[in-house]
């Protein structure tokens, strides 16, 4: 990957958080304003949190998304409600996955009927967000997801992927749902510079944000963190060269994951970006 290519995709980068109760302190200390932050949703705590800290931190200034889980929505009602609160807030994006409350708050239990249901509100966010899986889901088969974005891409603006550490299942992800025309832009998910220890102790405390929990499904990759020159971000996305760069990818930017070490994952892309010159 070329230093210019590398610097795009680090100059398109989005943050997820997680809606602890120090996040709001860490974004405004740590991260510049034109940059994306995101912000999860916890089935065991509902929508609140989020709503919350994207009001505040879009009152500073910040571009924010929340996550809206079709399964912490309770009805239709509730869904024009935190539509109304999110607009009245600024908010113009938002990001719709099916989440993972078990049982379901009300009547969605995935995200297609929710963007159905924003599609006939008159699309009120100029951006929606949907999830995809380049390594496979724990619970969904990976034609059922392919197909299930095949379903929603008139309803979404893009996709946001799931982690993944394999630069050639990521080529293989992104050219399969091509075949299928899906053709919305592709923020690539990545993790920050996150130190398994720190991200044990986040996800024993928090117990919450889909991050967190979908790591925890895949044990095996605590063992990519903990192992000596095992994971850094930087080398995966100089093996995903190819992949990332290819018009054909349609890759918009880059989704960090930072497990709310939102610091160091700044102090990494700026490290990072002052190499690159």
């Amino acid at each position: 990957m070329s230093a210019e290519a590398l610097r795009a995709l680090l100059d398109r980068v989005r943050y997820e958080v997680l809606p602890a109760k120090a996040t709001e302190e860490k974004v405004l200390a740590h991260v510049p304003r034109d940059v994306v932050v995101t912000v999860t949703a916890s089935p065991v705590k509902g929508l609140e949190p989020t709503l919350a800290l994207t009001e505040r931190l879009t009152a500073h200034g910040f571009r924010v998304v929340p996550h809206v889980p079709a399964r912490l929505l309770r009805d239709d009602t509730h869904l024009k409600d935190v539509a109304e609160r999110l607009r009245t807030a600024g908010v113009d994006d938002v990001f719709v996955p099916a989440g993972d409350a078990d049982p379901p708050a009300g009547t969605y239990d995935g995200a297609l009927p929710v963007l159905r249901r924003l599609s006939e509100l008159g699309r009120p966010f100029a951006h929606t967000g949907i999830t995809g899986y380049p390594e496979s889901h724990p619970l969904i088969h990976d034609d059922i997801t392919i197909q299930a974005m095949w379903d929603k891409r008139a309803h979404a603006t893009y996709i946001v992927s799931n982690l993944c550490f394999d630069p050639r299942l990521l080529g293989d992800w992104i050219a399969r749902i091509r075949r299928r025309d899906v053709t919305l832009p592709v923020y690539v998910g990545v993790a920050g510079p996150v130190q398994r220890a720190k991200l044990l102790s986040m996800a024993t405390r928090i117990g919450v944000g889909e991050s967190t929990r979908f790591l925890t499904r895949h044990p095996s990759w605590f063992l990519r963190f903990a192992t000596p020159g095992g994971y850094a971000p930087e080398r995966l996305l100089t093996r995903a060269a190819e992949t990332l760069t290819a018009p054909s990818a349609g890759v918009a930017g880059l989704h960090l994951f930072t497990f709310n070490q939102i610091a160091e994952t700044e102090s990494w892309r700026r490290a990072l970006l002052d190499r690159l010159g």
